[in-house]
This record gives structure tokens, sequence and C-alpha cells, in this order.
């Protein structure tokens, strides 16, 4: 049986998440968290910058990860449980679809290559009670914590310090996120060469980011948010058990922190003149409470919405999108190859970020009506089903028995 505030808050994720990743498919690597990059500073694409900021950096993909960590409870201790052979197999297919959307794809930003391995460890906490998964959750919080701290002090300490032993730290760590001119002419290669060009700068980009990335900050940052949605399953909360007030409250508090720390790292980029320790993402303190805080303010307004029962056609889009969401999440990787690479359409770096986001809108009409037609015949997306089947070892019946409703039809 599905549950629509699951399937609702999915597919506002799923969708969310193309507000960040755009930028990363259409512009240099570097504006994903500095605007003076493509000189958004000023006027209209400035006010879109702030807004995403303040609303969605970060936040839909805690969301994404927290409904991510609620699948694994519903296939590791559910109905559907078999063995951990059945959930390693499936966590193996994801990796290999990951790898391909990251190489074939040329999608960099692939996130479920992540999401394979953390939830590889998920499988050995599954039957850990609430608590105790907050409480590991909130550990890995403070281990990030620590992370952003530390960099962030090595870059503010030059300001305030001439200790050589700093200085040279402090560099160091510069020079790791600030992209150099070979970073900067692989990536031009991989958008403008051919597509054999591309593929071995982007794998080589890959390479170069994967490592160190894994292993000191995505995967813990994806854990974390995974246990966090498992607490919040096993609580009955992503289900939509509590009451109304319960949520709203939720929704009050999760937005008002999440605004706050947001508005606070916003006004911080642009008064420092965008200084590198406020706009690399990896070296905020504050980045993972005022996302978080957010995702949570944004899950407890969808499940209002879904309790309360109005919109339902857009609930009905949404959780459509939700059911399809690894089919539709390589469907985004595919609209990025399609646009912006130098054999396709070639619009990389030439768009400023309010046109982006039109070609956003429009990408998200298209995954809806998609979503909405293919489920009206089809009982899983194709990249639903082929995931499924493989796991299983057998055939998934992919034909609905009868034709689904819309919302408003009897």
């Amino acid at each position: 049986m599905r549950i629509e505030a699951i399937d609702v808050v999915r597919g506002f994720a799923l969708l969310g998440i193309l507000l960040l990743n755009i930028l990363a498919f259409a512009l240099p690597s570097r504006a994903y968290f500095d605007p003076t990059v493509d000189g958004a500073t000023a006027g209209l694409d400035f006010g879109i910058f702030v807004t995403v900021e303040l609303f969605a950096e970060g936040v839909m993909r805690a969301l994404f990860s927290m409904l991510f960590g609620a699948g694994v409870v519903l296939l590791a201790v559910g109905e559907r449980a078999r063995s951990a052979g059945v959930y390693y197999r499936r966590q193996l297919l994801l990796l290999a679809i990951g790898l391909a959307d990251a190489l074939l794809l040329l999608w960099a930003g692939d996130i479920l290559i992540i999401y394979a391995l953390a939830g590889m460890v998920l499988y050995f906490l599954r039957n850990w009670s609430p608590a105790a998964l907050l409480a590991t959750a909130g550990l890995v919080f403070a281990y990030l914590l620590t992370m952003y701290g530390g960099l962030f002090l090595l870059l503010w300490l030059p300001q305030v310090s001439d200790d050589p032993a700093l200085l040279a730290a402090s560099q160091d760590v510069r020079a790791s996120f600030e992209p150099n001119a070979a970073a900067v002419a692989l990536e031009r290669l991989k958008f403008e060469g051919s597509y054999a060009e591309a593929f071995v700068a982007n794998a080589a980009g890959l390479l170069a980011f994967y490592i160190p990335g894994v292993a000191l900050v995505l995967f813990w940052d994806a854990l974390a948010c995974m246990l966090l949605g498992m607490a919040l399953f096993k609580s009955g909360i992503l289900q939509g058990r509590r009451s109304v007030r319960f949520y709203t409250l939720l929704a009050i508090w999760g937005f008002g922190i999440g605004l706050a720390v947001n508005a606070f790292e916003v006004v911080m980029k642009a008064t420092s003149d965008y200084d590198l320790k406020w706009v690399t993402g990896g070296t905020v303190p504050t980045n993972d409470i005022g996302r978080v805080a957010m995702a949570l303010g944004f899950m407890a307004l969808v499940i209002i919405v879904c309790l309360k029962g109005p919109l339902a056609r857009i609930r009905f889009g949404l959780a459509a999108a939700g059911r399809m969401a690894l089919s539709n999440y390589i469907l985004q990787s595919v609209f990025g190859l399609v646009l912006f690479h130098g054999f396709t359409l070639a619009l990389w770096n030439d768009l400023a970020r309010h046109q982006l986001y039109l070609i956003v809108f429009a990408q998200w009409a298209v995954m809806i009506a998609l979503s909405v037609w293919w489920l009206g015949r089809y009982r899983f997306g194709p990249l639903e089903w082929l995931w499924r089947s493989l796991t299983y070892g057998k055939m998934q019946s992919m034909r609905l028995n009868a034709a689904v409703a819309t919302p408003g039809t009897k």
C-alpha cells in the first residue's frame, strides 16, 4: 500500500533538486555557490540567487536523503524484506545506475553513487529505535560541523594571524577549493568537446572530486539525513500520522530556524564580497542547521496539505513524479546532456540564471505530465521496473489491472 504523503514529499524534493542542479548542468561549477562567476550579483539574477539560497540550497538534497532512509526501513524490515542478499543486490544495482549516470550521462553531481554506498551501512541499523537513530544522526552532524568549522577557521585565521604554519595550511585549503587552470580547462573540454573528449574529461574530474569529497563529506552528509529519515519514518512522522498541530509547529520552527540561518549566510556571502570561506558550501559551520531545518519545515508543510486535502491535482502530480523518482532523476541528467554539451545544443555558460529557471519550470512540467501519463498505464516507472526486476531476479508485472482514476473522476 502506497503512502501518499511520502510520494508527494518525494516528488516535491525531486523537483526542488533541479533548482540547484541546473546551475551545475549549465554554468561553471563554481557558480553553484558563487554568483560572481556568472555575474548574478545584481537585479533579477541576484534575486533568484538569494531566493534559491534561502529556500532550496542543500534543502532538497537533505529532504531527498531523508526519504531514501525511510525507503530503507520499508525494504529492510517491511513485508517485502527477504534477505540481506536482496537488499545488497538492490544497493549494488543502484550503484551501477549511479555510475552510468555519472560516466555515460556526464553528470558529475550524481547522488545515486553516494546513496548506494551510504545505504549499504543502513541495513545494519534497520532495527534501531528512533532515539538511537536520532542520536547517531546527531553524531554524524557533529562530525560535519567539526569538519566545516575547522576549514572555516583555517580560511579565517590569516586575517588575524601571521603565523607561517597557519598561513601555509590556509593556502593549502584555499587551493583545494579554488579551481586551478588545469581544472578549468578540463571542465571546459567536458562541456565544449566531443562526446569522447567530454567522457575522458568528466571521468578525470570525477576521480579528483569523488575520492576526497565522498570520503570526507558527501558520504556522511547523506548518511546523517538518511538516519534522520529512518527515525522520522519509525516515529510515524513521515507518514502523516501525527496531528495537524504537530506538523504546524514543526513547520513554524523549521522555517523559522532555517530562514534565519540561511539569511545570515546570504548576508555574510554578500558583505564579504563572496569570500571563499562563505561560498564553498563545505566551509560554513551553520550549513547543516539551516538546510535540515528548512527540509523539516517543507516536509511538515507538504504533509499538512496532504492531511487537509486541498490541491488534489497538484498532489496527484507530485505523487506521480515521486513514484517515478529514479526515472525522473535520470531524466534530469538526460536533459542536461542534451541541452548544455557542445556535441548537442551547446548552451553551457550561455544563459543567465533567470533563463535557466525557465528551463527548470519546463522540465518540471514534462516530468509531471510524463509521470502521470506513464503511471496511468503501468505499475512502475521504467527504471523502477528494471531496478525491481533485477533486485528480485524476476520480471515484475508492469501493466495495471485497471485504469487509475485521476482526482475528480469516478
